[in-house]
């Protein structure tokens, strides 16, 4: 598995934080500055890691299949890559203090009517934008305000946890988007030496 000890790594440091932030919650209001620095470095480094490979199958599944989906319930690809992308446009840059672009609109409105787009380049150039519009946020984010719990999700939370959370999250649709690939047919570029 590609980058296997630096994903082992990820995850120990991940969990560790959580597990600390949620076992010692009075010391997860201490988060210094440099912890959490190196956490930002991780997280970009994992969100960029999962946005290689959802950009690679974007790329490899055909338009024709962007509509298919295994079930009439679950999320066809278009939706999926589409739901990824309004993360990185509003959820991502939540977790580092953001907000969404200024000309993205109210998300409630927003995230609905770019999750219905299906065609092949529309869906790839919001990907591009916000991919970058994330990656951004995560670069250019004030850590200060990050360091206390704070309000979010209607719940008390860490970064340590939100860092986590919107990882595993990604991670999961990355999964999906591996399991319909896989399902029309197609390998991930990164498994045919494997296969």
């Amino acid at each position: 598995m590609p980058n296997s000890k630096s994903n082992r790594i990820l995850v120990s440091a991940l969990l560790g934080a959580a597990t600390f932030a949620v076992a010692h919650p009075a010391a997860a209001q201490n988060l210094d500055h440099s912890s959490a620095a190196e956490m930002r470095t991780r997280f970009l480094a994992d969100l960029d890691t999962a946005h290689v490979k959802i950009m690679a199958l974007a790329t490899l599944i055909p338009e024709a299949k962007y509509t298919w989906s295994p079930t009439p319930e679950t999320r066809t690809i278009a939706n999926t890559l589409m739901h990824i992308a309004t993360e990185w446009y509003v959820y991502v840059p939540m977790v580092m203090g953001g907000k969404p672009p200024a000309d993205f609109g109210a998300p409630e409105q927003m995230i609905p009517k770019l999750e219905k787009l299906t065609a092949k380049a529309e869906v790839i150039d919001h990907l591009t934008k916000a991919w970058a519009y994330t990656r951004q946020q995560i670069e250019s984010a004030d850590l200060a305000p990050l360091m206390p719990p704070r309000q979010m999700f209607g719940q008390t939370t860490t970064f340590p946890e939100l860092v986590l959370a919107m990882s595993g999250d990604l991670h999961e649709h990355l999964g999906q988007l591996v399991t319909y690939t896989r399902s029309i047919g197609l390998v991930p570029p990164w498994s045919k030496k494997s296969d």
